[in-house]
């Protein structure tokens, strides 16, 4: 009986196409297969750390937000020992036994242990070990950040001459490990606070994906946005930076400027990485490309030179648009292993607070004295009368460990897909700088931009918007960009085997300047 309803129907089948269903089937369990096996020959990678937690009993070298702090600034050692007994079972009941400080609550640490079912597993990537905390390296990191902060409303357009900017790149030339882009081995205003790709020093401070209009469906968004009014510093006072790392609420709130703008300085783009979500700049950015045309997609797209055929689910905007967005959480799950299985590293504003007690005498911890003799402490000391990072935000960072950025990698996924369907040497049209007061666009005449150069310098602009606020260090979003980047590849890698049309490959320029062929 149940053979008669098989074969009835197969008879009544309408399926055309030349695999027998059977067939089908099969094949997909083939690809499946395969891409697994692929992912399960590459060699394991080591995951080693600074073994900064090693070294210092009392873990002042790693993230503690949210849990219980002793005088004066340290986490309590019985929350900290819970925190890692659950990192280790991976039990979710034993991450409710942790001792929180206060009223906020860690962001998502089982999303360490989350298994992805196209590209690599998680827990298969690696990245660089980071600064050790009384490093040379480590210090010049945050002396670029103590000057982010300080110079955060000063306009892009005015970094070759304001006072600020030209201390900033002056003093961080001085440091003998900072590794942030320089031209003759010294940090400039045209270098300063930007990342070190290609197209990074190309041209305006700010990517033309973050300015251009956005074509959304029926409408076209216009690139304003609400930015908080300049001087609107937090966390500058010792009660209330402590009372956050123990994990209350802050006390006080952002000041919003009542006029939107376009992003015209560092408060504009932390703001903007402040409310964003996981893919929006790269979303907003395949829609910019997407209304180029035909003529800025990858050579190597099969529709290009079809006579009777465009491409919409495979090869189109709907394929493009689903990658970039397919991308994004699969690169958080690789950040989270790292954030929480392997680094805990802490975040600049919990370092802020070992500089304050260090240099008031409240404690006496190894920070370089590179940091502890710099121009930029007194400055800010000068400023808010203690040596703690101010933050862009009121709330401060959030409740998950810095150790690679979380920005960094969804925005190195997303861009990482752009690159693999556009075609990266395109030079972008009409393009534009905001003003310095962000009200309007001016237009650009300088260097031709690309879409390759300008995918880069998107993503140092969300990358390291996030350390201009104070929440990241330039080597978290480093090796988040490279991360997201691994993450992509092996989900493109993954896809390239799934498409009927003649397709040779996606074509791609990493990060680092290497291209690449999938």
């Amino acid at each position: 009986m149940g053979n008669d309803q098989s074969s009835r129907k197969k008879e009544n089948s309408c399926e055309i196409g030349p695999l027998h269903p059977i067939l089908r089937l099969l094949k997909a369990l083939r690809i499946r297969f395969e891409a697994a096996l692929f992912q399960a020959k590459v060699s394991l990678p080591d995951h080693p750390c600074n073994g900064d937690e090693r070294l210092y009993p009392k873990k002042i070298a790693n993230y503690s937000k949210a849990l219980p702090h002793n005088q004066p600034d340290e986490v309590n050692l019985n929350a900290y020992k819970a925190l890692i007994h659950a990192l280790e079972t991976g039990n979710p009941d034993d991450f409710e036994d942790i001792p929180l400080g206060g009223v906020v609550k860690l962001t998502n640490p089982q999303a360490a242990y989350a298994f992805e079912l196209a590209g690599p597993d998680s827990h298969h990537l690696s990245i660089a070990v980071p600064p050790a905390f009384s490093s040379a390296w480590e210090a010049s990191e945050m002396a670029e950040l103590y000057w982010r902060a300080l110079a955060r409303d000063v306009s892009f357009t005015e970094f070759d001459t304001d006072p600020l900017t030209l201390q900033a790149a002056s003093e961080l030339s001085g440091f003998s490990d900072f590794r942030g882009p320089k031209v003759n081995g010294v940090v400039t205003t045209g270098t300063l606070f930007r990342g070190d790709t290609t197209g990074d020093l190309v041209g305006p401070f700010i990517s033309q994906f973050l300015w251009k209009d956005i074509p959304f469906g029926a409408k076209t968004i216009v690139q304003k946005y609400r930015t908080t009014v300049a001087g609107d510093d937090h966390m500058t006072t010792y009660e209330e930076w402590l009372n956050i790392q123990n994990g209350t609420n802050p006390t006080t709130s952002n000041v919003f400027d009542p006029t939107p703008r376009y992003i015209r300085n560092g408060r504009d783009l932390g703001e903007w990485d402040h409310r964003d979500f996981s893919y929006q700049g790269t979303l907003d950015a395949c829609l910019i490309l997407l209304s180029f045309g035909q003529t800025a997609l990858d050579s190597a797209n099969p529709y290009l030179n079809s006579a009777t055929q465009v491409g919409f689910s495979t090869f189109g905007a709907a394929h493009i648009l689903d990658m970039v967005a397919r991308a994004a959480r699969a690169a958080l799950e690789a950040a989270w292993f790292q954030k929480f299985l392997i680094h805990r590293r802490l975040r600049p504003e919990e370092f802020g607070g070992r500089v304050h007690n260090t240099k008031v005498g409240a404690a006496n911890y190894p920070i370089n004295s590179e940091l502890l003799n710099s121009q930029v402490i007194s400055k800010v000391f000068d400023k808010y009368g203690t040596y703690l990072l101010p933050i862009a935000y009121a709330e401060g960072c959030p409740t998950h460990p810095a150790y690679p950025g979380g920005h960094a990698s969804f925005v190195g996924a997303g861009v990482t897909m752009l690159k693999a369907f556009f075609d990266e040497s395109f030079v972008i049209p009409n393009p534009i700088v905001a003003s310095s007061d962000g009200l309007s666009l001016l237009p650009y005449s300088g260097a031709p931009l690309t879409i390759g150069g300008e995918l880069n310098k998107l993503a140092s602009n969300i990358t390291y918007g996030r350390d201009t606020a104070g929440l990241h260090w330039r080597s978290d979003g480093v090796e988040g960009l490279k991360l997201g980047e691994a993450v992509a590849i092996g989900i493109l890698r993954d896809y390239k085997a799934t498409f009927n049309e003649n397709f040779n490959g996606f074509s791609l320029t990493k990060f680092d300047g290497t291209t690449i062929i999938i």
